[in-house]
């Protein structure tokens, strides 16, 4: 065990009061302060998010005089299940009950720095520190009571919170009772442990998610819910489009309504009231006048736009000689992959309730990144962190669109305007039009196959993407993989904000990817499956399509039953952990309607801390993946956006949902990685497979509409026919004369 000391213990790592005075406000016990991040960690977030670090312990445990064992992070539940994940770590590392283990999570009063959840980083990135600390706890207390009871630390065991000494259970002693009167703080160097995962009894079990009742009950509490006196109900006017500009404002219409009050502070206009209802009516009777400055673009122009644009190239991969790379062919194939604008659509909408008490404000806001917020907030009123605290309280669903807190400010704005709370909670119109998008992006393949039908050429190119998920995957001697970012001096592309959307941009890889893969084996006339082993190297990405292979039951070359069917498989990675996806669809040939029938799922996932709860995020991650796959595609004419409800952005259906089997697979050797987005990543091009299986068409943009789907099918059937007669005149050319003579 490795302890420090510290000069200054009241220290930085908690933002709102200083260090000393919170560990008072915690009453008896023992309180361990670790760092889960390091520097290095530190450098792959944004500026605007991070803070320094390196004097920080941003992570602490506190084992109180009852014996309850409370981890403070800043980190955040939306509904992802990390709330019951940790606590069973937790659990199992101390050697404590289940029910003594307490998260407080997502306050930045109360918990240190953390810079935001997102990424699939809380059980593979906090966890094991967490674990460490945990374990160095333990080792603390087994001090302790070595101490208290006279006996040698190698000596002594810990069950259930007690620690006693072996075949003497007489001489014992609790973590309360070591607790019971000490205020003693520890400051840890900790590392992940490297260590054998199967030891645990807690972790590993499908256990039922500890915020489950409540949730399903009505009881949990989300931003929208809380209540303060003399709250008052806020409506923000908004401009009718991104890039639009504020030229004159008639309010009169507004402050026409009894029981409004309306607001301005430069083009910053909004209506407040204690009925929400009629601050709704007040805001619509605002007339407003805009100037426009939007790009010329649509949802119908949006690719070409985006091919004519500027770009920085940036080569994030290479291999092997690229200029040879052609000869070694023996079929060469080039395609353009397209994806468009998607909303997060979360059940929550952005929502925020804001309140001052002299010059401190506390905002609680549905949230990813409490600490970000704060910053903001310590930006826009030039104050410092000890006057700012953000709470998150349960959040419905973020999905990367609540890293950016737009609604926090707004509310605290008001909040001071008025000098009484105010909350702000976005329509649905609102979080249709002013939330970030998942980036539309075009993709350029360019590969080829040698006569053996191994991959021999891989030129992969991204057009505003990303690189999530872009990695070649499989064993190619000739690789060059090139990001393509867009220089907005010289040609902005996007008319609105884009940002990070579940597993962000590993589905648009995935789908480019995987599709050109099965392009490739369908030229070389391999069943997709072998072909995907063939040039295979990584055995986890090998185990995982095995996995799924068995579990859908899979047959090489084996069509499934009825009219219109067919089976595609798809793979890949994130977050640390390995996919692998097989769909089985039916497609209606005369409406280009498509049901998809089945999906199998195999997840590669390292260790898995909650089976059940891990379950639930695969099945999750499957059915939204159905939306982008099927309906969902934001469409706009330069900076508005034309659907701003789910009347026309479709999003999925029970009715959709086909038989979901999913198979985690047992790696408790290996430590725990990503398990809230990998699901998502394969569904678009295992669905697209099985389309290309059932009727010869492939598809090259997202989301498959009917409409699409038939206009491949046509193009697919002509492209036959062509082929068809181009034989036939072949043929004909090669018949001898005599024949020629006697058919005429």
């Amino acid at each position: 065990m490795k302890t420090i000391s510290k000069t200054d213990k009241s220290g930085s790592a908690i933002s709102g009061m200083k260090r000393r005075s919170f560990v008072k406000a915690l009453g008896g016990g023992i309180v361990l302060f670790f760092a889960p991040w390091s520097v290095l960690d530190l450098m792959a977030i944004p500026a605007e998010q991070r803070r320094s670090l390196t004097k920080d312990y941003n992570a602490f445990l506190h084992i109180a005089e009852d014996g309850t064992v409370s981890c403070f992070t800043g980190k955040i539940e939306m509904g992802q299940g990390v709330i019951t994940s940790l606590a069973q770590m937790m659990a199992d590392d101390l050697n404590v009950p289940l029910e003594k283990v307490k998260m407080v999570m997502g306050d930045t009063e109360l918990c240190p720095y953390d810079a935001g959840t997102w990424g699939s980083l809380t059980t593979r990135a906090f966890g094991p520190a967490m674990l460490a600390a945990a374990a160095e706890a333990k080792a603390v207390m087994i001090q302790m009571a070595s101490e208290k009871l006279g006996v040698e630390p190698d000596r002594l065991e810990v069950n259930d919170g007690v620690i006693s000494e072996a075949g003497n259970p007489a001489a014992k002693v609790t973590y309360a009772g070591l607790a019971r009167g000490k205020k003693l703080e520890r400051y840890l160097e900790v590392k992940p442990p490297v260590e054998d995962y199967r030891k645990y009894t807690l972790v590993g079990k499908p256990l039922k998610r500890r915020d489950a009742y409540e949730k399903v009950t009505g009881r949990a509490k989300y931003a929208g819910d809380l209540k303060l006196p003399g709250m008052l109900h806020a409506r923000i006017l908004r401009p009718p489009s991104h890039g639009a500009k504020l030229v004159s404002v008639d309010l009169s219409g507004a402050m026409a309504v009894t029981g409004v009050k309306v607001l301005r502070d430069g083009d910053f206009i909004a209506v407040v009231s204690e009925n929400r209802n009629l601050a709704d009516l007040a805001v619509v009777r605002i007339n407003a006048e805009y100037t426009f400055d939007e790009l010329k673009v649509n949802d119908m122009t949006l690719f070409d736009y985006i091919n004519r644009g500027e770009y920085r190239a940036n080569e994030v991969a290479s291999a092997g000689d690229m200029s040879e790379a052609p000869q070694l062919c023996y079929k060469v194939f080039e395609h353009e992959y397209h994806d468009p604008y998607l909303a997060h659509t979360p059940i929550e909408t952005h929502t925020a309730l804001a309140t001052w008490e002299g010059d401190k404000v506390t905002v609680w806001a549905s949230t990813q990144s409490p600490f970000g917020l704060q910053d903001t907030l310590v930006r826009e009123f030039g104050t410092t962190n000890e006057k700012v605290r953000v709470i998150t309280p349960f959040l419905g669903g973020g999905f990367g669109g609540k890293a950016s807190s737009q609604q926090g400010v707004e509310a605290a704005r008001l909040a001071r305007m008025t000098g009484k709370p105010v909350m702000v909670a976005w329509t649905r119109e609102e979080e249709f039009m002013y939330d970030t998008f998942h980036p539309a992006s075009v993709i350029k393949v360019k590969s080829g196959i040698d006569r053996d039908g191994k991959i021999v050429m891989w030129d992969y190119s991204i057009y505003l993407a990303g690189t999530r998920g872009s990695e070649a995957t499989y064993d190619i001697p000739n690789v060059r993989i090139t990001n393509y970012r867009e220089d907005r001096t010289k040609y902005p592309v996007h008319p609105f904000a884009t940002g990070p959307w579940r597993a962000p941009n590993n589905n648009t890889n995935t789908f480019a990817r995987e599709t050109q893969v099965d392009i490739m084996a369908a030229a070389a006339g391999t069943d997709p499956l072998e072909f995907r082993l063939r040039n295979l190297k990584d055995e986890r990405m090998i185990g995982v399509l095995k996995a799924v292979a068995e579990k859908f039951g899979y047959v090489p070359g084996q069509k499934p039953a009825g009219p219109g069917r067919g089976i595609g498989i798809a793979c890949g990675a994130d977050a640390g952990t390995w996919v692998a996806e097989i769909a089985e669809a039916e497609v209606n040939r005369i409406t280009g309607e498509v049901k998809v029938i089945r999906i199998a799922c195999a997840q590669d996932m390292g260790l898995c801390v909650n089976p059940q709860g891990a379950l639930l995020q695969m099945e999750g991650c499957l059915t939204m993946a159905l939306g982008y796959t099927f309906t969902e595609e934001v469409r706009f004419e330069g900076g508005v956006v034309r659907d701003r409800n789910f009347d026309s952005y479709k999003i999925p259906r029970f009715s959709w949902l086909p038989q979901l089997e999913c198979v985690i697979m047992d790696r408790n050797d290996q430590p725990p990685q990503g398990g809230g987005e990998p699901a998502i990543i394969a569904v678009g091009a295992a669905v697209g497979n099985a389309i290309f299986n059932a009727t010869g068409a492939r598809l090259f943009r997202v989301p498959f509409t009917p409409e699409r789907i038939l206009q491949a099918i046509g193009e697919s059937e002509s492209l036959k026919v062509g082929e068809s007669e181009s034989l036939k005149v072949r043929k004909e050319k090669k018949k001898p004369e005599s024949s020629k003579s006697r058919q005429t």
